[in-house]
């Protein structure tokens, strides 16, 4: 009985498994960025960002309050306050401190540490302290104190201040962005209308070599980008189009094209055919036919395209890498962007997983707001 159709196999629950494993592969990643982006790097230095809505032990670099805040007592110079409210940081509880780096837990709360001509000090639980000194405090900063305290979730938006808003052009995502925006809009459009033109012709009008010309498009899908890479930078050199923004659409318009016009083409191919002659019946054009009827009814093969492409020239690096980057960083896309911030902040996890939750934001919108068309595109010209 289950290989009757409209009848449910019994397997349709490995199928249901499969596809939550698959969702949640890619979901946990998305999110993991997503939180990470907005938490400190001391944060997410002591623990994984599943870990971020629970309080979390961490080492601590504070410093007391500068030496003009001290006040004589007596025979005693002394600088009083609470480590935490002092350095803008959130209340917690320290369970080990310490006046070294290579110390950082000698001390428990309420202990007196010597720190020699630097004075003593010392510090309570809840990060109040008193650093007494038998002589006057001198120097424009406060002492040093490593602390390790049980601190409660924190998170800011100074990682996405200092990625869109830094006036740094190494760190700024915010030039990147408008770039990138500047390639993949073009290098979306230009492809499809080419393509749709094509796709009409190949699907609809006699003419000869049509078959070989569908063939060629079917050979281009499987020859390797990077095949084409240096002799068409060597193309785009000779004619003087050079390394820009028109070299960039030009080069993804053409390692779009075979995917946009086999697929357009499958789609406009499986469109009534009774439409269509009815069309030229009364009188219209092959355009009039095409702008008319041909392009609305296929949208959704239209749609799908663009999203494809979309993504492509958003999270293409290559391509940018040979036909667009300058010395000057003016055109710098977001990929590339990434790849300068691996280099300059290594170390910088927090501000990394801004900007690439900043770079992955808009893909991220376009295809949810457009993905009720994509299997329909997918599914073009797979059935009549």
């Amino acid at each position: 009985m289950s290989s009757i159709a409209g009848t449910k196999s019994g397997l349709m629950w490995a199928v249901h498994i499969s596809v939550a494993l698959l969702v949640a592969l890619w979901i946990f990643p998305t999110v993991g960025l997503f939180v990470s982006s907005f938490r400190t790097a001391d944060q997410i230095a002591a623990s994984g960002w599943w870990a971020s809505l629970f309080p979390q032990e961490q080492n601590l670099v504070l410093r007391t309050a500068d030496p003009s805040k001290q006040a004589q007592e007596g025979d005693l110079y002394v600088i009083s306050g609470n480590l935490f409210a002092d350095n803008n940081e959130p209340a917690a509880g320290i369970s080990a401190w310490g006046v070294s780096s290579r110390a950082i837990s000698d001390y428990e709360p309420g202990e007196t540490a010597d720190m020699g001509d630097d004075g003593r000090i010392t510090i309570e639980q809840n990060g109040d302290y008193r650093l007494e000194n038998d002589v006057a405090f001198e120097g424009r900063r406060g002492e040093r104190i490593f602390v390790t305290a049980t601190t409660p979730p924190k998170f800011t938006l100074e990682n996405y201040e200092h990625v869109l808003l830094s006036g740094s052009t190494t760190d700024s995502m915010a030039k990147a962005f408008f770039n990138t925006l500047t390639v993949t809009i073009p290098a979306t459009v230009i492809p499809i209308v080419i393509a749709a033109f094509a796709a009409y012709a190949l699907a609809w009008m006699r003419f000869p070599g049509r078959a070989l010309l569908i063939a060629a498009v079917v050979a281009l899908l499987v020859v390797p980008l990077q095949l084409a890479l240096i002799p068409l930078l060597r193309l785009h050199l000779g004619i003087g189009i050079g390394k820009g923004y028109l070299g960039v659409w030009l080069a993804h318009t053409g390692f779009g094209l075979p995917l946009a016009i086999y697929l357009l083409r499958n789609y406009m191919v499986g469109l009534p055919r009774d439409i269509i002659e009815n069309a030229k019946v009364d009188g219209a054009t092959d355009f009039q036919i095409f702008t008319r009827i041909v392009l609305p009814l296929s949208m959704p093969a239209l749609a799908s395209f663009a999203i494809f492409q979309f993504l492509w020239t958003w999270n293409d690096l290559l391509v940018a890498k040979v036909f667009l980057i300058d010395a000057t960083g003016e055109t710098t896309v977001m990929t590339n962007q990434i790849v300068e911030l691996l280099g300059t902040r290594g170390g910088n996890w927090e501000i990394l997983a801004t900007a690439a939750f900043v770079s992955i934001a808009v893909p991220l919108v376009v295809f949810f707001a457009m993905q009720r068309y994509l299997v329909r595109g997918l599914l073009a010209g797979s059935v009549k």
